[in-house]
């Protein structure tokens, strides 16, 4: 299990990992929303993002995308979802940045979960331009969930 810079080879997985997390996590979007975000994430994302992968046995599994302070994208494979793997990236983002920031939708009860258990704070919401539906402002000023 390693955590490493992403690179270009790892587009085809880690829009793999993306797709299958985000069906789920994002259930209540509309199905163009999801070939529209595709193809924004390969052209516009992920060329200014700082993004690290985690790989287990040469295999993306999840990564994290950092823009600064803030986590731009962040999604774990749903078969190795609850082992392990989105703390170790949070964990790395953390080392990296410290404090961190981060807008989930409102309705992906998987996001804000885990970035409650985590140790996000909810400080504010805004619109999704492209929806309407309501995204949450999160924040992470001090970590102890690093320890556990």
């Amino acid at each position: 299990m390693t955590i490493r810079p992403y690179q270009e080879t790892d587009q085809t997985a880690l829009l793999d990992v993306w797709y299958r997390a985000a069906m789920i996590a994002h259930h209540f979007l509309p199905a163009d929303h999801f070939v529209q975000e595709r193809a924004a994430i390969a052209a516009q994302y992920l060329p200014v993002a700082e993004t690290w992968v985690y790989e287990r046995q040469g295999k993306v599994v999840g990564f994290i995308s950092l823009l600064e302070q803030t986590v731009g994208g962040f999604f774990v494979d749903p078969d190795m979802q609850g082992k392990g793997v989105g703390r170790s990236l949070m964990n790395h983002a953390v080392q990296l940045r410290g404090k961190l920031d981060v807008e989930v939708f409102e309705q992906n009860a998987i996001g804000r979960r885990f970035y409650r258990r985590y140790g996000f704070v909810p400080v504010g919401q805004s619109r999704h331009d492209e929806t309407g539906l309501t995204l949450i402002q999160m924040e992470l000023i001090e970590n102890d969930a690093m320890a556990e």
